[in-house]
């Protein structure tokens, strides 16, 4: 069972966010789905299906995803077959391409076009609760408005809430070489990028109500060769490189992006976290 709600009218087409957008000036993300890439998570398909191993999706949970992007996750939700899933995002053609999954299963489906700091769901109204890649993007008042959302949405007694995000590391990561990953994170997606440590993210989870309970790192490696075929399979590795080789100013973008995450490497890595909502806090 599909159905979409939106606050207006949506586009007749798919497309993906940020189509007819020059390639020199779109978001990063948009670019790279633009050109076919589908896995936009930082640490990639492992570190989302370890998140979701975490979660323990079931057949009894219902289940809410925060910018929930052009649904890369969903399949792998739905395949756990949960009562419901609804979808959270505020571009419109994603919620376009959300409304239109189909489950394995009898899951319920929605896909809903809201901010993920203001769902306009109702309170209690899921067991899980989880975003990949967003609050990354966020700043710190932005951040914290989202937890406590997520926190809101979950059924105290059984909820459980999952983050994959960027990761500054080590914890103590001087502050000036922070402030210029930030700056250079900016300057190449054409927006804004904000990690925290994993002490930071733990904290912010912390404050919104929640307990962490689980906590997995990864490699920040999205444009790596060896990540982006295991994320994406050879052909559509193969058809994303064909495109961007076939657009010079998106070449340029990629190439830019694949070189500011490989200068931090040893700074900037991936990181999943499971939660729960604290006792004191319910």
């Amino acid at each position: 069972m599909v159905r979409t709600d939106h606050d207006q009218s949506l586009p007749g087409n798919t497309t993906a966010p940020g189509a007819g957008t020059d390639a020199s000036r779109m978001p990063g993300h948009w670019l790279l789905a633009r050109l076919g890439k589908r896995v936009l998570r930082p640490g990639g398909l492992e570190l989302t299906r370890w998140m979701l191993d975490a979660l323990a999706v079931g057949p009894d949970d219902r289940v809410v995803e925060l910018a929930a992007g052009l649904g890369a996750t969903a399949p792998l939700t739905l395949a756990r077959t949960p009562a419901a899933y609804v979808a959270v995002d505020r571009e419109p053609a994603a919620v376009a391409r959300l409304g239109s999954l189909v489950a394995p299963g009898p899951t319920e489906i929605r896909a809903v076009r809201a901010d993920a700091a203001r769902t306009g769901l109702p309170d209690a109204s899921a067991t899980v609760v989880y975003g990949e890649a967003m609050l990354s993007m966020q700043p710190l008042p932005a951040k914290r408005r989202i937890v406590r959302e997520a926190r809101r949405l979950l059924d105290g007694s059984s909820g459980r809430y999952a983050i994959h995000e960027l990761c500054l590391r080590p914890d103590d990561i001087p502050p000036a070489l922070a402030e210029r990953i930030t700056a250079d994170l900016h300057e190449a997606l054409h927006m804004g990028a904000r990690p925290l440590t994993a002490t930071g993210w733990s904290g912010l989870l912390t404050e919104g109500g929640f307990t962490v309970t689980a906590l997995r790192t990864a490699p920040m490696a999205l444009l790596e060769p060896r990540r982006f075929i295991a994320d994406e399979g050879p052909a559509r590795a193969i058809g994303v490189a064909g495109r961007a080789l076939r657009d010079p100013s998106a070449r340029r973008r990629v190439m830019h992006l694949r070189a500011v995450f490989h200068r931090h490497r040893d700074h900037l890595g991936a990181i999943s976290l499971l939660a729960v909502p604290t006792a004191s806090a319910q």
